[in-house]
């Protein structure tokens, strides 16, 4: 009877004590995004700043990088608001345009007929696997026919990948 008490204890010493393993990893993202053109603001009126080509700007461009196709949205979004200016005492009025430019698959020139827009967003479906280029086009109003005082104008564009 002695040893059947000392063997039970034993196994019940040995089942009390747990033990914690961590099971840890990293994930690589499969999706880049690289700046391949700042924009920069034309002043094609007073009241306006653009970055149409027609109104003296540049467009910005952003270069996606895949190499997991189908696994990731691009999600870009035209700037709404500066991030350097003169103080301005009127209404902003922000508008702009997302758009498909090139890519080094054919294929990817589906993306301007399948992206979905909302609000200030453009997103594209990355289908394939490669580089993509967007186009950001933006363009600001200020006031009811009122000049931008003189100064430095800054905004940013948003380009960030999304796992689906």
């Amino acid at each position: 009877m002695f040893r059947t008490i000392i063997t039970l204890g034993a196994i019940g010493f040995a089942t009390t004590g747990a033990w914690a393993t961590e099971i840890g990893g990293n994930v690589a993202s499969k999706c880049s995004v690289f700046t391949a053109n700042a924009g920069v603001y034309g002043t094609p009126t007073a009241d306006e700043l653009s970055t149409k080509t027609a109104d003296g700007g540049i467009d910005a461009k952003v270069r996606y990088d895949v190499t997991l196709a189908n696994a990731y949205k691009a999600k870009i979004g035209w700037p709404t608001s500066f991030t350097t200016s003169p103080t301005l005492t009127d209404a902003v009025n922000w508008d702009g345009e997302t758009s498909y430019s090139s890519g080094t698959v054919t294929a990817m020139s589906g993306y301007e007929a399948a992206k979905t827009e909302y609000n200030e967003y453009t997103e594209f479906a990355l289908t394939q696997a490669g580089s993509t280029w967007f186009t950001i086009e933006s363009e600001v109003k200020y006031g009811t026919s009122k000049a931008f005082p003189g100064g430095e104008y800054k905004a940013m564009v948003t380009a960030i990948c999304v796992a689906n």
